[in-house]
């Protein structure tokens, strides 16, 4: 009888299982468009797996399960938006928006860390005479508020002796940013690496970036999922995070830039702003997705911040809103446990990786 009984269950476990995979449609976001509203983005090795359909790849034989992608203009408030009506399962954002639609209420899982030391710009007209940080106090400065960009800039001002209430900000998104400082509006802009696209054409320069500067300066961001989802389908979490893993082992290889970065380009940016970008660092460090010390210490810093400036209201317990078992079953799985090296909280080296071991030979 017993045996009977257990049969049954398992009978309707199976059944149950079967139907919430059936007609499933994974929703993927990412905050920020390619050029000319391109549905690809660059700089991070899931955007590598969108370029190359990895993805897709991986549940194309699963017929009941279709892959969704959706960017966003609006960068990580646009896509807040999104996850609060229910309208994504997994997606990649920039610590501050992470940070906020935590504090507000939004239920996801940190899976692992997409970029690390991602460096930030100045970007000024050609005659300029802002040559340094201290040189921006009093000027109109453009800067995309409510994006992880925020923070890390107030970080840089902070290292340097200047608050926000230091200089006139203006909030434009990249695009306009970029128009603006161009057409003389304002006097410089805070952004990524699609300035350097300009500084190459000759039409803007660099008066300084946070690549040489304090180690714990620049922006980062993750790949996260929304609970609902994650404890609905583990199986289908641990396949995604394992793809993106094994995507970020192949981007990490000095042998496979030129192909990441054809990869990139489907955004539109050039590849030689990426080989700027990435100047003086490796992607193999630039994409780490380890959850290490490093990672913890800058988000709890960024959730300190961000209740200091008054951005979020309530608490964020970032040791609670972690999951990484998902991620040291893909390093397991794929044999890259030693791979990447592991960061102390002030980024120093805390354990050499197998791929630093390799490079440094």
């Amino acid at each position: 009888m017993k045996l009977r009984i257990a049969a049954a269950l398992a009978a309707l476990l199976a059944s149950l299982s079967s139907v919430s995979a059936e007609g499933l449609t994974i929703r993927f976001g990412h905050p920020g468009t390619g050029l000319d509203n391109r549905q690809y983005s660059q700089g991070d090795a899931t955007s590598y797996a969108r370029a190359r359909e990895l993805i897709e790849k991986e549940f194309r034989t699963d017929k009941d399960i279709k892959v969704e992608w959706t960017y966003f203009r609006g960068a990580g408030p646009a896509l807040n938006e999104a996850v609060a009506a229910k309208q994504l399962d997994f997606f990649l954002l920039g610590d501050l928006p992470a940070i906020v639609g935590r504090s507000r209420g939004l239920e996801h899982k940190f899976l692992f860390a997409t970029t690390r030391h991602e460096p930030i710009y100045l970007a000024v007209p050609i005659d300029s005479d802002i040559k340094s940080i201290d040189d921006v106090k009093g000027k109109k400065v453009a800067l995309f508020k409510g994006t992880n960009l925020q923070l890390a800039t107030d970080r840089v001002l902070s290292t340097h002796g200047l608050t926000e209430k230091d200089v006139r900000f203006i909030n434009l998104d990249t695009s306009a940013a970029a128009a603006a400082l161009t057409s003389g509006n304002v006097d410089a802009v805070f952004g990524g690496p699609e300035f350097l696209a300009l500084a190459k054409k000759g039409i803007v320069k660099i008066a300084y970036t946070t690549k040489g500067d304090d180690p714990t300066l620049g922006r980062h961001t993750s790949y996260l999922v929304t609970a609902a989802f994650e404890q609905a389908h583990p199986d289908v979490t641990q396949r995604v995070v394992t793809t993106f893993i094994k995507a970020a082992a192949f981007a990490s290889d000095p042998a496979n830039k030129d192909e990441v970065f054809d990869g990139w380009s489907l955004s539109c940016f050039p590849k030689d702003a990426f080989e700027g970008d990435i100047e003086a660092d490796t992607l193999a460090n630039r994409l780490n997705p380890l959850i290490d010390d490093f990672i913890i210490a800058r988000y709890k810093d960024q959730v300190a911040r961000a209740k200091a400036y008054g951005l979020i209201k309530g608490d964020v317990d970032v040791d609670a809103w972690l999951e990484p078992k998902y991620l040291q079953q893909a390093l397991k799985d794929l044999k890259l446990v030693n791979y990447w090296s592991s960061y102390d909280a002030n980024g120093e080296i805390a354990k050499l990786g197998d791929l630093n071991k390799k490079q440094s030979n």
